[in-house]
């Protein structure tokens, strides 16, 4: 319990967060601490209606993301440009992502590909895919 007086909290957690930067860049794939999230996060979710897809994606220009659906596979593609930093100004820690990303997300096969609905507001893509009428449950009347 001395080694708390001897480092201070924000060294230890800086160095952990430095030998994680570390393992990223050396190793492709997942590692003990799990699987390394893709660029932008994504909620992915269904109604009986619709299949909703959320990615979070703040400070983007929405002109600069393309959103496909080929196939019953939804592609979001886009690009986020790296911050400026003032020529004096030296950056100690980047953790926010810069360049071009994309994510793929498979969807049902009960989706109408013509009712495709993409909103970006706040932040946030927002793209809504209803499933096709005969698939959607409905109440049958009993004569």
């Amino acid at each position: 319990m001395y080694y708390r007086s001897l480092f201070p909290r924000d060294l230890l957690a800086e160095l952990e967060r430095l030998q994680r930067d570390v393992q990223q860049t050396v190793e492709p794939g997942p590692s003990i601490r799990g699987q390394r999230r893709g660029y932008p996060a994504l909620n992915v979710g269904g109604t009986p209606n619709a299949v909703e897809i959320y990615a979070f994606a703040p400070g983007l220009d929405p002109a600069t993301l393309d959103v496909q659906l080929e196939k019953g596979i939804l592609t979001i593609a886009g690009e986020r440009q790296r911050s400026a930093v003032p020529e004096q100004a030296t950056e100690h820690i980047g953790e926010r992502f810069a360049g071009r990303f994309r994510r793929v997300v498979s969807l049902p096969d009960d989706i109408d590909p013509n009712s495709i609905v993409a909103r970006y507001r706040d932040g946030v893509l927002h793209v809504s895919v209803q499933r096709r009428e005969e698939t959607q449950p409905r109440r049958i009347s009993i004569q």
